[in-house]
């Protein structure tokens, strides 16, 4: 009475693992998440650097005010240096996905506006437990100013968005001599002034700060920046995330 009924299991179950293979793939498509990033300078003097943004679980921050900056966020910050991050971000087995733009993003004000934009939107994904985006870029007329956001709660359905304002803050890793010469020398062309300092995109330890992440004061003048050029006043960014598919 038995005997069809193992006969016919090697086939069925042959044709059930076939359906499985079949349908895994169909089924990590439709886990991963695909989102339209657009962040927008709004400063007046102060240029990016090209925006980083990941997608991540919310055990792991790409910075946190209040604590002090990991090698990749001084890296951006000081230096203007996207390269050491996205070597780290890659083997953290919380990020989902990471991607920077190509250029960096200049206020309307600046000489170079045209040839680039103070606006971009990049495309990232996010895989099954990857609820959280976060961002970051330097304010590059700045010792250590950085804009970014920690932790931004992703959309759910397709269609929806979200935007929020970014503030400015300060690494806490270098003193703000507010000098040409301790700056990345984008600086100078990027708001259209010169000077005989060539600037540096390297860290100076004789300027070591060993603070934490904080609201950044503003320029204070009395050196190379000046308020009315390089200040700017809170929100520094727009960023909007918008669930695609």
């Amino acid at each position: 009475m038995h005997r069809p009924t193992r006969r016919l299991a090697g086939p069925l179950l042959g044709a059930a693992l076939l359906a499985i293979v079949a349908v895994s793939p169909t089924l990590a498509a439709h886990q991963q998440r695909t989102y339209e990033v657009t962040i927008t300078n709004l400063t007046s003097g102060q240029a990016f650097t090209p925006p980083l943004i990941a997608t991540h679980r919310g055990s792991t921050h790409l910075f946190q005010v209040g604590s002090s900056a990991n090698l990749g966020t001084q890296e951006i910050a000081e230096n203007g240096n996207l390269a050491q991050f996205m070597g780290t971000l890659g083997s953290d087995p919380a990020i989902s996905d990471y991607t920077a733009a190509g250029a960096p993003l200049v206020p309307v004000g600046s000489p170079l506006f045209g040839m680039f934009s103070n606006t971009v939107t990049l495309t990232i994904t996010a895989g099954p437990g990857a609820q959280f985006l976060s961002y970051e870029s330097m304010l590059i007329c700045t010792n250590d100013g950085f804009t970014g956001v920690d932790g931004l709660k992703l959309p759910n359905q397709v269609g929806s968005a979200v935007t929020v304002n970014g503030a400015a803050y300060d690494a806490g890793t270098e003193i703000n001599t507010e000098d040409f010469a301790d700056i990345v020398p984008p600086c100078q062309p990027l708001i259209g002034v010169s000077s005989d300092d060539a600037g540096t995109d390297m860290t100076n330890p004789d300027l070591a700060e060993g603070g934490v992440i904080h609201h950044h004061a503003g320029i204070a003048g009395g050196n190379d920046l000046v308020p009315g050029v390089h200040g700017w006043t809170n929100p520094v960014v727009e960023i909007t995330v918008e669930r695609v598919s």
